[in-house]
């Protein structure tokens, strides 16, 4: 692997990472509105994404309040999402394999761990699923947009074929 592919992977996943900490409040709760999932849809315009994403979703849940629990699925389910992302036929359907894998995976984790009075497995598949919906649409749509405009010129991203 080139050392341009290698610091692709490695930059997406420092800005997922710092985007997760900086909007830490955000980021960490059973209503997450984490702004670093705008980023999930990179993968539609490279591969790189894939790996800079899982990445960067791994040290940013090492502060989470779920602990290793939110590393590996948190982790595992950024991995899937990004994998279909990439797969995706069109840009507005690449928002959706983060948004329904985030609710099914870190529903269910926040649900079944987090322990939280009234919080349901099903409830907080809905509430992590809305955030979701509203961080890759609002903001994901309009940043795919900006960087398929832009992908000529930021090196390591290749054009969508």
């Amino acid at each position: 692997m080139s050392v341009r592919k290698l610091t692709t992977i490695a930059f997406i996943a420092a800005l997922y990472a710092s985007l997760t900490y900086v909007f830490a409040p955000l980021s960490y709760n059973y209503i997450q509105f984490r702004i670093s999932e705008m980023l999930t849809v990179l993968p539609y315009i490279t591969p790189l994404a894939v790996p800079g994403l899982f990445i960067g979703a791994i040290i940013s849940n090492i502060g989470s309040p779920l602990g290793i629990y939110d590393v590996i699925f948190g982790g595992l389910a950024s991995l899937i999402a990004a994998w279909l992302t990439s797969k995706m036929p069109n840009r507005w359907l690449a928002p959706l394999p983060p948004v329904i894998v985030n609710a099914v995976i870190v529903g269910t984790v926040l649900g079944a761990i987090a322990n939280l009075p009234g919080l349901t497995v099903p409830l907080a598949m809905l509430w992590v699923g809305v955030g979701e919906l509203a961080v890759c649409y609002l903001l994901g749509i309009p940043f795919l947009y900006l960087m398929e405009r832009y992908q000529h010129v930021i090196p390591g991203l290749n054009k969508r074929k």
